[in-house]
């Protein structure tokens, strides 16, 4: 028992050590993350079944079938990170990783809608357009559309506003054949600024749209 016990601290300090590695890419994260878990799983059930070497067998099959599951993940959401990257290059759209891996979309104001209208701009459409090519070549995934506004306004106003952007994003998607099942949608109103409502600038900011993409569970 305190051999396994012992397998199951170095294991789970891996996990730390590798996971936290700042100069890994998402992939090698990935990778070292699904390694750990497999072979604490791979501990576990080993133990149960045989004993001391058991467990170490265990330990080592279940972080080598951890690091291939790990690195699949990483790989496809850097994929769809590196197309989008491409093909906002220019556009003030951000594109970033979560740090619960997901992959963020960031459309500020200026792209994506006019002040108090929820209609697609067409500087947002081809976009929209490259992400469903990307949604359509991974159908693993799920999306997250999420409405914001400024402060300007009554929440009577901004909530349905916020939503209605939402929404308008998840429709045009689906019109270029994403499964609208697959679409989840929000609207946040002016409660989440992300810049000071007292300036031009910051009010653009705050009017924006973030989309989310995650995998299947």
């Amino acid at each position: 028992m305190k051999t396994i016990t012992t397998t199951l601290t170095c294991v789970a300090l891996s996990v730390g050590i590798f996971s936290g590695c700042a100069n890994m890419s998402e992939t090698q994260r990935g990778t070292a993350q699904g390694a750990g878990i497999g072979a604490v799983a791979g501990t576990v059930l080993g133990a149960a079944v045989g004993g001391r070497n058991g467990a170490i067998t265990g330990a080592v099959l279940g972080g080598a079938a951890g690091a291939v599951g790990g690195n699949i993940w990483s790989q496809r959401m850097q994929n769809q990170k590196l197309a989008m990257e491409q093909a906002t290059a220019g556009t003030g759209v951000a594109v970033t990783q979560t740090t619960d891996n997901r992959l963020k979309l960031d459309i500020p104001s200026d792209i994506s809608f006019d002040t108090g209208r929820s209609g697609i701009k067409p500087n947002f459409a081809p976009i929209l357009n490259q992400f469903a090519t990307s949604l359509n070549q991974n159908p693993a995934s799920t999306v997250t559309i999420i409405g914001h506004t400024d402060n300007t306004g009554s929440d009577a106003i901004n909530n349905p506003l916020s939503v209605e952007r939402a929404n308008a994003t998840r429709d045009y998607l689906i019109s270029r054949g994403v499964a609208g099942q697959r679409i989840g949608t929000d609207g946040r109103g002016s409660r989440e600024p992300i810049a000071d409502n007292a300036t031009q600038a910051g009010r653009d900011k705050n009017r924006r749209v973030e989309i989310y993409v995650a995998e299947k569970g």
